[in-house]
């Protein structure tokens, strides 16, 4: 208000002297004779030789400070006789003062000493930047995260993070989860381990090959010598019924993004698999993720031992096409997972014929194929393609070393295709899922010595019958049966007599005693989308022979919880 009233006060001095010699000049203009027409061009011209001449300047007065102001203060108003004081001077001039002002606050001062050009860490942040680091908010990422990202709500994986957590070990940390929901096989890690033990240097480095053979690129869908020996151990699982063709394979990092590769390769986002149902729960993340297909499932019943049938695959196929959906192919697992029963060859070639009028893709997980320990036959597709001779564009296998060869870590997987399309997209998009060379030097040392792998597979398969005969027969003295499984690393069993009510809902309460009270990790079948409540899948292959009498106690003392009034 003080600057204000200052600002004033010089104004009204100022009109008064403007005033005075307005009063003064126009007394002179009454004592001056007319003037002719000539006059004020005479006058103008006499006023502008008068500016011509050099006039005295005023000497400017030293400012107080270096950095004071200048007050503009603008007499048009005044003079013009517009606005008069208030509108024409003061809001003007005050509003220009605080102009000045504010811009000298927000102005940094110069430094006293520039930083040299090797020390810019020394210069100081001016306003404008330090208004940089103030909180912005979090910043956007793309609409595919919220979905991935987001907590995980399936049993499936919430079993698993609670294992992995907390796991069970007979001598460490005895009063453990127990995890029973990983296919993971732990029987015949001994095998591999000595067999590594006594080859690893001669597979990486032995035979000739140099330091450059495995920290070289190499091609990312896999090393010519891991094609021939992978062919001839598929051959070797199926019974060398059929001979595979190392040009028709492309190598991945493990069987999950050979499945998702060929998703890419055969569907547009928002297209359709058919699957039979239940089915592997990883499947929905494997398949859908980053590719954008949808899964249907095509409901099988205990009552088929959960077998595929044609009706009901046409039938599912159908609804799909009702509802607008474009169905591009059919998801097998062979053997199923988790039900671990096998497609028969009668199955398999109605499915063709399925596929061939449907004009869609098979895709045949394969990857427990050397697995089985049953009574029944194990028939691989390309059997069937072989004997057809026709349509083979259409079929494509996946398989890998994770189950069979109990090598999950390794990160080896198979597509095995007969579609020329197919299999040079899926060589490109191996970029993304290449296996390291150095593993792929030592996979291909083991799988040539085909004395091992020979002598691996029976053993592994009589470990395998033992213990799933041990397991499925301490849930029978409990009460609990399982369905006639063949292969597989687990048992698909029925608890629906513990389950009230009779609803998914029984269900999970059911796995949330097991995990929680029983602290036993199994898979319950809602997850794996069976449409019959009470089922669960349990991995038999995680425990030794051991470690059975242990869960069988754990689970009993669930089961009488469940069967008492209370």
């Amino acid at each position: 208000m003080g600057v204000i009233l200052c600002i004033v006060t010089q104004e009204k001095k100022r009109k008064a002297s403007l005033l005075s010699q307005a009063t003064q000049s126009l007394g002179d203009l009454r004592h001056t004779p007319r003037m002719t027409q000539t006059g004020p061009r005479r006058l103008r011209s006499s006023a502008l030789d008068d500016d011509s001449q050099p006039q005295p300047q005023p000497q400017p007065q030293p400012s107080s400070s270096t950095t004071g102001m200048r007050l503009i203060v603008p007499l048009q108003g005044i003079v013009q006789g517009r606005g008069g004081l208030i509108l024409g001077s003061v809001i003007p001039c005050a509003m220009f003062y605080f102009l000045q002002f504010y811009l000298k606050r927000r102005r940094s001062p110069p430094a006293s000493n520039p930083p040299s050009p090797g020390n810019l860490t020394d210069l100081s942040r001016s306003a404008s930047r330090s208004n940089l680091l103030l909180p912005r908010g979090r910043p956007h990422v793309s609409s595919r995260v919220s979905s991935i990202a987001k907590a995980n709500d399936s049993p499936y994986y919430i079993g698993l993070d609670k294992a992995t957590s907390d796991p069970y070990d007979r001598l460490c940390n005895p009063g453990g989860v127990v995890q029973l929901g990983l296919a993971e096989n732990r029987l015949t890690l001994d095998l591999i381990e000595n067999w590594i033990t006594n080859n690893l240097n001669e597979s990486l480095l032995g035979g000739g090959l140099s330091v450059s053979g495995i920290v070289t690129y190499q091609p990312h869908d896999g090393m010519t010598e891991l094609k021939l020996a992978m062919a001839g151990l598929m051959s070797q699982v199926v019974g060398k019924t059929v001979t595979f063709n190392p040009s028709q394979i492309v190598l991945t990092s493990g069987a999950t993004p050979a499945i998702e590769i060929l998703c890419f390769a055969l569907a547009d986002q928002g297209n359709t698999f058919l699957i039979p149902a239940p089915y592997y729960p990883g499947f929905d993340r494997d398949m859908k993720w980053r590719t954008g297909v949808e899964l249907i499932p095509v409901n099988c019943r205990s009552s088929d031992n959960f077998t595929l049938s044609i009706p009901v695959l046409e039938q599912a196929f159908n609804q799909a096409r009702k509802r607008g959906q474009k169905v591009k192919g059919i998801l097998l697992s062979n053997p199923s997972n988790p039900v671990g029963n096998l497609m028969t060859r009668e199955t398999l070639l109605s499915l063709l014929d399925f596929a061939r009028e449907k004009n869609i893709h098979i895709i045949s997980d394969e990857i427990f194929s050397g697995s089985t320990f049953g009574d029944e036959e194990f028939v691989s597709m390309a059997e069937i393609i072989d004997s057809e001779d026709a349509d083979k564009d259409r079929v494509h296998i996946v398989y890998g070393l994770s189950k069979d060869l109990s090598l999950p870590g390794f990160r080896v997987g198979v597509i095995y295709s007969y579609n020329e399309n197919v299999l040079t997209v899926a060589r490109k998009m191996t970029r993304f899922s290449s296996v390291s060379a150095p593993t792929q030097r030592l996979v291909t040392s083991m799988l040539s010595d085909t004395t091992f792998i020979k002598s691996y597979t029976e053993r592994n398969r009589e470990r395998l019958r033992a213990t799933y005969d041990l397991f499925v027969d301490g849930l029978k003295e409990l009460g609990i049966g399982c369905t006639k499984s063949s292969g597989g690393l687990y048992c698909w069993c029925d608890m629906s007599g513990l389950i009230r009510p009779y609803n998914e809902k029984g269900e999970l309460d059911l796995w949330d005693k097991l995990l929680n009270v029983g602290k036993i990790n199994i898979t319950p079948g809602s997850s794996c989308h069976c449409i019959e409540p009470g089922w669960f899948r349990c991995c038999f292959t995680t425990l030794d022979e051991n470690d059975i009498p242990v869960v069988m106690e754990r689970i009993r003392l669930v089961v009488e919880a469940c069967k008492s009034p209370a």
